[in-house]
C-alpha cells in the first residue's frame, strides 16, 4: 500500500497509500514468422512481439520482410490482438540512415508499439514517427522507479522491467509510477545483466546485442588443467549449483496471482525462435491460469495440467529466476521428465475437409491406428484414435510421413491450427 512524490530536482519517493484495482494483464507472445504469429492469436495471446529483418536482437528467428510485417499487422489487428515491433539493438553510426527509413516504414505499417532499447534510436523515432507508440526492451536494464520516471519523461509508454528485479521490486515500480510495465514470465533467461553479453562476440565473433547470438552459453564446457593437456574435465550442474553459464528456464506459471496482484500491464513469454509446438502449449496455458484467476480470484487453484503440459515442451530445468529473491530456486512438485518425456509433435491442422475429417500438415511420421491427441485452446487434450488416414487425393495410406500434407478422421471437434501431438 504505497504511492509515489516527486521531490525537487525530480526524484521519486515511496510513501504509504491505497493499492491499484485489480486488473486482467496482457498476455504477450513471440512471433518469429507468420506460422508463430498465426499459433500465438489462435491460443489467446492478446498481443505479440516481432521484428522485420534488421535491427532486432533475434535475427535467426525468421522475421518479416517488408511485405510480411505489413500482412502480418493487418491479420493481427482483425483478430483484436496487438503487435509489437521490436527495433531494440543498440546501433552504430553506419546504420542511422537505414534506422531512419525503417523508422519511417514503420510508421505506415502501424504496429501498436515500438520496442527500443538505444536512446538515439529513441529519438530518432519521436521525431520520425511520433503517432507509435514505445515500449523500453529489458536490453535498457531498467531497474528502479527514477530509471522509470526518466524514461516516461522522454516519451515512453510502457518499460519492460530488467530481469534481475524481485517482484516486491516491480510492485514499487507497478503502483507509482503511470508507465505501463512489462515482465518476462516464462522462456530461457540470458545469464548476462539483462541480456547485455558479449560472449558470443568473443567467442564466436558475432554480436549478441546485435541480433547474431551464438549462445555460447548454451555450449558443454570443460575445465582442463595446465599440467594434463589431455584430460577433460566436464562442467556439470548439480543440486549445488555450479551453473556458470547456461542458466534455467522462468516458469511463473505457479505464481499467476501474485503476478496479476502486483498491477503489471502485460505478462510475456521468452521464445521467437522456439517451435509452433512450444509456443501453443506456454500460450494456451498462461491464457488459462491468467483468465481463471480475473474470473473468480477467490477459488482460483493451480491446474495440475498446466504443469503437465509445461513440463513437456522441451525446456531446460524451470525456476522462478529472481521474482523470489533466490535465483536458484525450482518449482515445487517437478521431478526429472523434463529430461526425457517431451510431447509428440505431429503437426498442425490447416483444414477442414468433412465432419471430422481433417487437414493435416505433417511434421513428424504417424501412422493408421496411432493414438493422437488435439491440443485444443478450449479444453486440455484428450486422446483419439485416427481411424481414416488418406492422402490428399483421399486415396487410403498406411503411415504419414513428414513434409506431407494428409486427411486424418478421428472422433474429435478441431479448428484450424490446432496442434497434432502423438501420444
Amino acid at each position: 500500500m504505497c504511492a509515489s512524490s516527486i521531490l525537487a530536482g525530480g526524484t521519486i519517493m515511496i510513501q504509504n497509500t491505497s493499492e491499484k484495482a485489480l486488473i486482467k494483464p496482457e498476455l504477450l507472445a513471440p512471433a518469429g514468422n507468420f506460422e508463430k504469429l498465426e499459433i500465438a492469436v489462435h491460443y489467446g495471446a492478446d498481443a505479440v512481439y516481432l521484428a522485420g529483418n534488421d535491427f532486432s536482437l533475434r535475427n535467426f528467428s525468421g522475421n518479416f520482410s517488408e511485405a510480411e510485417l505489413i500482412n502480418a499487422v493487418a491479420f493481427a489487428h482483425r483478430q483484436k490482438v496487438k503487435v509489437y515491433l521490436a527495433c531494440n539493438i543498440y546501433s552504430r553510426n553506419h546504420e542511422q540512415e537505414k534506422i531512419r527509413a525503417f523508422l519511417s516504414q514503420t510508421g505506415k505499417i502501424g504496429p501498436d508499439a515500438i520496442i527500443i532499447s538505444d536512446p538515439g534510436i529513441l529519438l530518432l523515432a519521436k521525431d520520425i514517427i511520433p503517432h507509435i507508440p514505445v515500449h523500453l526492451s529489458t536490453q535498457a536494464n531498467t531497474t528502479n522507479i527514477n530509471a522509470v520516471e526518466f524514461w516516461h519523461r522522454l516519451g515512453v509508454k510502457r518499460v519492460n522491467l530488467a530481469r534481475e528485479l524481485s517482484l516486491s521490486e516491480i510492485r514499487e515500480i507497478a503502483g507509482h509510477s503511470p508507465m505501463e510495465t512489462e515482465v518476462f514470465v516464462h522462456g530461457a533467461m540470458c545469464i548476462s545483466y539483462s541480456g547485455r553479453c558479449l560472449l558470443s562476440s568473443f567467442l564466436s565473433g558475432r554480436d549478441s546485442n546485435r541480433g547474431l547470438c551464438s549462445h555460447p552459453c548454451r555450449w558443454k564446457y570443460a575445465v582442463v588443467e595446465e599440467l594434463r593437456p589431455d584430460q577433460y574435465h566436464p562442467v556439470l550442474e548439480d543440486e549445488r549449483g555450479t551453473y556458470i553459464f547456461n542458466s534455467k528456464d522462468l516458469c511463473m506459471i505457479e505464481h499467476i496471482p501474485e503476478l496479476i496482484r502486483a498491477g503489471i500491464t502485460s505478462l510475456k513469454i521468452e521464445g521467437r525462435m522456439k517451435g509452433i509446438n512450444y509456443l501453443a502449449s506456454v500460450v494456451k496455458t498462461y491464457r488459462n491460469a491468467i483468465d481463471r484467476y480475473i474470473s473468480d480470484p477467490e477459488t482460483y487453484k493451480t491446474d495440475p495440467e498446466w504443469f503437465s503440459e509445461l513440463y513437456r515442451v522441451f525446456h531446460r530445468e524451470y525456476c522462478t529466476g529472481f521474482y523470489f529473491d533466490k535465483p536458484g530456486e525450482t518449482l515445487q512438485n517437478y521431478d526429472n521428465r523434463h529430461k526425457g518425456e517431451i510431447h509428440g509433435f505431429v503437426g498442425k491442422i490447416i483444414g477442414i475437409d468433412a465432419p471430422q475429417t481433417y487437414i493435416v500438415e505433417i511434421r513428424n511420421r504417424i501412422s493408421l491406428g496411432d493414438f493422437i491427441e488435439i491440443l485444443s485452446p478450449r479444453q486440455n487434450p484428450k486422446p483419439f484414435k485416427i481411424m481414416e488416414l488418406t492422402d490428399i487425393q483421399h486415396h487410403p495410406i498406411s503411415d504419414a510421413k513428414p513434409n506431407t500434407i494428409v486427411l486424418i478422421k478421428i472422433e474429435a471437434d478441431c479448428r484450424v491450427n490446432d496442434i497434432v501431438r502423438k501420444i
